[in-house]
């Protein structure tokens, strides 16, 4: 239940830390469920890691110090889904965090109990209850999508 978005959380944070988004700025990497613990607990990536990390793990405060930008903004890189279950505030969170050009359609379809179209009719439902203009709409549902993996 909260494993897979622990264990996203984690490897997109080994990500930031090893440096792969600073070597390799144009890596698109798209992470199921809305990415995980990251935009719920962003407050930690910020002045909590600048303050605190250094005092938990010396490996950290090299990996800190080897980033040219502030750890959130790598996290903001990636792309995520709106896997999220019906949870109309988890994808506000998910929205403010990341931005609409990094949200992309997505359900865990066919795992719901009606084998997909639950989770599908309740995701559509928060996207349309989601104070955005209908560009931004357009662009989680499809264009995003089209954009990130080249479609026409």
């Amino acid at each position: 239940m909260f494993g897979q978005s622990y264990e996203t959380t984690i490897c997109l944070t080994r990500l930031v830390f090893a440096g792969h988004l600073e070597r390799c700025p144009n890596l698109r990497i798209v992470a199921h469920h809305g990415g995980g613990m990251i935009p719920h607990f962003a407050g930690r990536i910020g002045s909590f890691l600048e303050a605190m990390g250094p005092r938990l793990d010396e490996d950290l405060l090299l990996a800190l110090q080897s980033l040219r930008k502030p750890p959130v903004e790598y996290f903001k890189m990636f792309y995520v889904d709106t896997a999220l279950f019906g949870a109309k505030h988890a994808l506000d969170c998910v929205l403010d965090f990341f931005g609409a050009d990094h949200v992309l359609f997505g359900t865990d379809m066919p795992l719901d109990p009606e084998q997909g179209p639950g989770f599908i009719r309740d995701t559509i439902a928060d996207i349309e209850a989601l104070a955005i203009e209908g560009a931004e709409r357009q662009r989680i549902y499809e264009g995003n999508a089209r954009r990130v993996l080249g479609i026409k």
